[in-house]
This record gives C-alpha cells, sequence and structure tokens, in this order.
C-alpha cells in the first residue's frame, strides 16, 4: 500500500478540487478535513471519498462557490442553507456562528439544509472544544439515499445517522465520542470490499435478510443493521431522534427524494461551559474522570481503558510519523485522476500494509 506525507497527501487532493474549478479556500477545507479523518484512523471519511465528491461536482449536486445563507435567526438559534455547497465548508462556518451566539448567551441551536456530505462530526466538536464549548452534533443524508434497516426491517429506510459529542478537558487529545447510530458506516463497507475483508457479524441482512459478514453484501441490494445487535432497538432510537433533528426539524422531510440527491441536514447544540463551572476546574475534573476509569484491572485482552476520542489522538500521532497509507485500488483511482486533470499525485513515501 502506498504511504504518503500528510501534508503532501492534502496538497494534492487540494490541487484536485481547484482543477474542478473549487475556490482555493473551499479546496483546501475539503482536503484537510478528508486527510484529518486518514489521520485518526477514520479512512472510510478521508480521501477515499475524492472520487464521489467529483462526481458530485460533476453532475451539479455540489455546487462550488456556493455561500451559507441564514433562512432565520435569533440571538441563540440559526436556521442556515448551505446552497449546495461543500458540507466541510457550511459546516465550519455554522460552528463558528454557533460560538459567537454561544459565547454571548451561553447555548446555541443551529440547522443546516441543503449541503453535501460533511465528513467526520468529531472534527467540529473538536474545534467548539477547543473553544470551552460542549458539543452535541448530529448528521443525516436528508432526503438522499438510504441505506440501514429499522429494528425488526429488513429494507433501507435511515442513514447511518451520526451522533456526536464533544467535551473541554485538560487531556492531550480531544475528548469526541463519533459515532454511527448503525453497526458500521458506509464508507467502512466500502472500505472492507476494498481491502477484501469481512465486517463484523450483525453489520449486515442482505437482500433477503439474512445476517452476512460479507460487504458485498449490502451493495448487492442488502442494508445495514442498527446498532447493538440483538439489543438493535438501541441503535434505532438514537437513529430516530437523530432522523428528527436534522430531517424533520430542518425541515429535510424523511425518506428518498425522486431525483437521490445526498443532502445533508445537520443539527448542532453548543453549550459554553463557562456558564455552568469556572472552565478550567472543569477541564482538570474532565481529566481526573479519566483518570479515575483508568484505574481499573484491564479485562482480558485489553491493554487500559481509553477515553472516547483517545484512540484516534494515538492514531494521529503515529501516523504524522510514518505517514497515511492507501490501499491499492483507492490509490490507482486518485493516480487516474489526478493524470485526467493535469495534477501531480504526491510522493509516495514507501509501500505498507495498513495500520488501524
Amino acid at each position: 500500500m502506498p504511504t504518503c506525507d500528510p501534508a503532501s497527501l492534502r496538497d494534492a487532493i487540494s490541487a484536485v478540487y481547484r482543477a474542478k474549478g473549487a475556490t482555493e479556500q473551499e479546496a483546501e477545507v475539503v482536503a484537510r478535513h478528508q486527510v484529518a479523518a486518514n489521520l485518526v484512523g477514520h479512512d472510510s471519511h478521508g480521501v477515499i471519498t475524492t472520487l464521489q465528491y467529483v462526481r458530485q461536482i460533476d453532475k451539479g449536486e455540489i455546487v462550488l462557490g456556493a455561500e451559507l445563507g441564514v433562512e432565520d435567526e435569533s440571538a441563540t438559534t440559526a436556521v442556515l442553507t448551505g446552497n449546495w455547497g461543500f458540507g466541510f465548508v457550511m459546516t465550519e462556518q455554522a460552528i463558528r456562528l454557533g460560538i459567537e451566539k454561544a459565547r454571548a448567551t451561553g447555548t446555541a441551536g443551529i440547522v443546516i439544509r441543503h449541503q453535501g456530505h460533511i465528513g467526520r462530526l468529531g472534527a467540529y466538536a473538536a474545534m467548539a472544544a477547543e473553544h470551552d464549548m460542549i458539543a452535541l452534533i448530529t448528521a443525516d443524508s436528508g432526503r438522499g439515499p438510504k441505506a440501514v434497516a429499522p429494528f425488526g426491517g429488513r429494507s433501507r429506510r435511515l442513514g447511518t445517522n451520526p451522533i456526536c459529542f464533544g467535551v473541554p478537558s485538560d487531556l492531550p487529545g480531544p475528548v469526541v465520542l463519533d459515532m454511527a447510530t448503525s453497526a458500521v458506516a458506509v464508507g467502512k463497507l466500502a472500505l472492507a470490499q476494498a481491502r477484501g475483508e469481512a465486517v463484523p457479524d450483525g453489520s449486515v441482512v442482505d437482500k433477503e435478510g439474512r445476517v452476512s459478514t460479507d460487504p458485498g453484501a449490502f451493495f448487492e441490494g442488502g442494508a445495514l443493521l442498527p446498532l447493538g445487535g440483538a439489543h438493535g432497538y438501541k441503535g434505532f432510537g438514537l437513529s430516530f431522534m437523530v432522523e428528527i433533528l436534522c430531517g424533520l426539524l430542518t425541515g429535510l422531510g424523511y425518506g428518498v427524494a425522486a431525483d437521490g440527491r445526498h443532502n445533508d441536514g445537520n443539527f448542532i447544540g453548543l453549550f459554553d461551559v463557562g456558564r455552568f463551572r469556572e472552565v478550567d476546574t472543569f477541564k482538570r475534573d474532565v481529566g481526573e474522570f479519566v483518570e479515575y476509569l483508568r484505574d481499573t484491572p484491564p479485562a482480558q485482552g485489553f491493554e487500559r481503558v481509553l477515553y472516547p476520542g483517545e484512540l484516534e489522538h494515538l492514531t494521529e500521532q503515529k501516523r504524522s510519523r510514518t505517514g497515511i497509507a492507501i490501499e491499492d485500488e483507492t490509490w490507482d483511482d486518485l493516480v487516474t485522476l489526478m493524470a485526467g486533470l493535469g495534477v501531480s499525485p504526491p510522493p509516495v513515501r514507501e509501500q505498507q500494509k495498513v495500520t488501524r
């Protein structure tokens, strides 16, 4: 597997979007988010999505140069439209607006509609935590194609509907819980298929409703299952609530539109820690809480307890040193795309097995 320096990879991906007509700022934001996802180990949201975004640009589903619009606003709330621009760009701006509101009033609630894929929610939660905000962020795909069967069903009715929390702390890495409410994310299925790997039992049903470990079963007409296996009603319940916040509260609706256009709906809730506790004391308490949890004998097969977001932090540190390994199929697709756009691919540092 080719391994690239993160900065070189980011520059090359940014050049792809500029070659397609994106502004320098748009290209930088999107490439930064994609490579950051690879760095923390969420390769399903990394550079593997570049071809998807390019296809959406070509089809007019992502509008280059779009500006964030404010449809309704109060001191603590805002209803925003992304005008079909890059979701990364729009959601970063929405987070900044929410931080301003929460700093002034203590809390903020933001909804966004009509935007492209926004990638890892954890990146935005970490932004808020850096400003001493607790963040709750949820997302769905609006009335775009669905992937997940409701608990007790076998056909696709829901998105993977992620939910994310971010918390300020004095720990070395961000405290972020970022999880799909499905057993796995669709991108992880594509990644497993590209690597020739099986997926965990309880992740997928085939088109006949039979549980399968073959990621191809999903792409052949099956569906993802809600998080929780035999207790999948819990993942389904969370997904249901995300759909309410991101599909119904935003006004996007539910189901699949005739054009099948991907259309991330997004809910952001922000809470200024300083309105509740002295900030440094709160951050210290979070760190001490983590140490309390770590002070337990590890279960068999584990070295120690990790706080939410710690594994990503450790992976980021490692990959920043060793580089980002890219699956051969993804690499070949990227090189072909770049050649067609006159973009030089990033230098390959070495060939190695993927590190997780």
